[in-house]
């Protein structure tokens, strides 16, 4: 697409564009996302919050943003994903491995997530994220991840597409 792209409006986190017809929205300040699949005695962590967007509470692997609190670029996926997963949760990994970059909706929104897996967890405090996130954490066995994630949409939580990753296989029998 050769049309010049055009800013819209932009606000601290996000900005709205244009390029052409298209209507797109991309992280303001090259500002990019860190998403951590930690799996901890056969089971994983997933966090519970509620997203402005849905108007709801919504599950999900623990996530937070790249570079946001970085004045000096150094902000790397690798140390951000250990920083969000402590603070979201409470667990500090010994390793992070970065599994790749992935778009969430390419047809809308410019966002990649760096999907990184920890290993090797050291549970250090309770987790809830910082002043005003309000962050439930749940430990749930993967054996039971169909039924706790059915449950929850049972009381109205909305589930975030990358859970995908752990129910793909499962979803198809």
């Amino acid at each position: 697409m050769t049309e010049p792209e055009e800013i819209v409006w932009q606000g601290r986190f996000i900005t709205a564009k244009r390029r052409g017809k298209w209507e797109y929205v991309s992280r303001s300040r090259g500002i990019r996302a860190a998403v951590i699949l930690a799996i901890h005695e056969e089971s994983v962590i997933l966090v519970e919050q509620f997203r402005v967007p849905l108007g709801k509470r919504c599950i999900e692997l623990p996530a937070g943003l790249i570079g946001d609190h970085d004045d000096d670029g150094g902000d790397t996926p690798e140390k951000a994903g250990a920083r969000e997963l402590e603070e979201e949760t409470g667990f500090r990994p010994t390793r992070i491995e970065h599994l790749g970059e992935f778009y969430s909706s390419p047809g809308m929104v410019t966002e990649s997530f760096h999907l990184l897996r920890a290993h090797d967890l050291t549970r250090v405090s309770d987790g809830g994220g910082v002043e005003g996130e309000d962050i439930t954490v749940h430990i749930v066995p993967l054996v039971d991840l169909n039924a706790f994630l059915n449950a929850k949409r049972d009381d109205g939580c909305a589930t975030d597409v990358k859970l995908l990753l752990l129910l793909g296989g499962g979803m198809l029998g």
